[in-house]
């Protein structure tokens, strides 16, 4: 088979050889030259890279116009550049999900408008244009969020207290998103009402549209709060069959029919609320958590799933050990500029039984100047284990509350840069 990647990710977050054989295929990886850089030296595969200025698709397309070639399948492990895939899928026609279908799982106000169709309640929302129409009246009150409706990392996103002072906020250009405040991109975003409550993310595999396996979890902290420079994590928790239902018609509303999801919802007055779902594994060390609880390595299975394998009863049974796993991090993005010395108060969390794994900055690295939840990049970042979701919920909490970070400006930083 002919298989072509388009590479984003760092390699050693997927590990492709795990999931496809590069002796038994023709697998072709498509990236930038830092994105291919990760690849293992000796990897049996063909690497062709692309500038990076326009997006994959494009690239992609442009190459194949001078070296024409066809592929069997056209596959992509990053949530930016999934619809890129599917338009170069159509584009060649190969097998595969294609653009519409993908763009639920990408388009914030599309996936929950399928969401309510389907009968499973979301938080109220409008795409912003028709929001700033309505001039902020909207059949909710209270606290409502304003975001991309196809971002991450809760990059440029912001919570005001009621619809009126966002619509303010908006018309003044005074929410702080630069692109907002010129005026531009208004049809990117999208607002929404804010629901309180415990957030949970659900992990597995999908194939055919039935769930093979799921793994639920509850955050400590939220993305918007480590986007803002404070910790978080998550710790594993049960689910009824009920959940299971759940999510099943959450991922059938929104078409994700084939591969890994990472689903997010907000448990609010005993129900779930849908919050947000993508067609790829989570970030952090979702995907190592998931395997230390169930034995399985969420990437490789999805790429036997996309490279058409059937995985019903072949999927590795739970160790015997049933432990509750929980990851952790803490962030560094929002001292860009600084370099990182030393992370007081960890001495006695670092040598806990408790500790599957701790990636700690060494002293003198700088701090990054992005968003990232990469061990290496960030402050800290590791895998906690024990007994009881309770139990490991308590430790991070725990550790979130001890902790706190001693930096230095930058060497490279001028004088006026320090006293900035």
């Amino acid at each position: 088979m002919k298989i072509l990647i388009l590479h984003r990710v760092p390699y050693f977050k997927i590990e492709y050889h795990r999931g496809i054989s590069h002796d038994q295929h023709e697998v072709t990886y498509f990236g930038t030259d830092r994105a291919l850089a990760t690849l293992p030296p000796n990897l049996r595969c063909e690497r062709v890279s692309r500038p990076g200025a326009q997006s994959a698709f494009e690239e992609a397309r442009d190459w194949l116009a001078e070296r024409p070639r066809d592929f069997d399948r056209v596959i992509s492990m990053s949530e930016y550049e999934l619809l890129d895939a599917a338009r170069l899928r159509e584009h060649l026609g190969a097998p595969g999900a294609p653009a519409a279908q993908v763009a639920l799982a990408r388009d914030k106000v599309l996936m929950k408008k399928a969401v309510a169709e389907a009968g499973l309640r979301v938080p109220r929302f409008l795409p912003l244009p028709r929001f700033l129409e309505l001039d902020g009246r909207v059949p909710w009150y209270g606290r409502t969020v304003l975001k991309p409706h196809r971002g991450a990392s809760s990059e440029d996103v912001l919570v005001f207290d009621t619809p009126r002072q966002t619509a303010a906020k908006i018309i003044e250009g005074r929410t702080g998103v630069a692109r907002l405040d010129a005026g531009s991109d208004l049809e990117d975003f999208e607002v929404e009402e804010f629901i309180s409550g415990p957030i949970r993310h659900f992990d597995g595999l999908v194939q055919g549209g039935e769930v093979l396996t799921l793994s639920a979890s509850e955050y400590v902290g939220t993305c918007l709060k480590y986007a803002q420079g404070m910790p978080m994590g998550s710790f594993q928790i049960g689910f009824s069959e009920e959940t299971r239902a759940w999510v099943s018609r959450a991922l059938a509303a929104v078409r994700i029919e084939d591969g890994s999801f990472h689903l997010e919802a907000i448990v609010h007055e005993g129900e779930l609320v849908f919050l947000e779902v993508g067609n790829r594994v989570g970030g952090a060390d979702v995907v190592a958590t998931v395997e230390l609880a169930t034995g399985i390595h969420l990437p490789s299975y999805e790429l036997r799933v996309l490279l058409g394998e059937p995985l019903a009863g072949t999927l590795p049974e739970p160790p015997a050990d049933r432990r509750r796993y929980g990851w952790f991090v803490h962030p560094g993005h929002h001292l860009a500029g600084q370099e990182f010395r030393s992370l007081d108060g960890a001495v006695a969390f670092r040598a806990s039984p408790h500790v599957v794994a701790w990636h700690e900055l060494p002293a003198g690295a700088p701090l990054p100047d992005h968003i990232t939840y990469q061990a290496g990049e960030t402050v800290l970042a590791g895998i906690v284990a024990s007994d009881t979701p309770e139990d490991t919920r308590n430790w991070i909490v725990d550790l979130f509350d001890s902790l706190s970070i001693r930096t230095r400006p930058a060497a490279s930083m001028t004088p006026e840069q320090v006293s900035a």
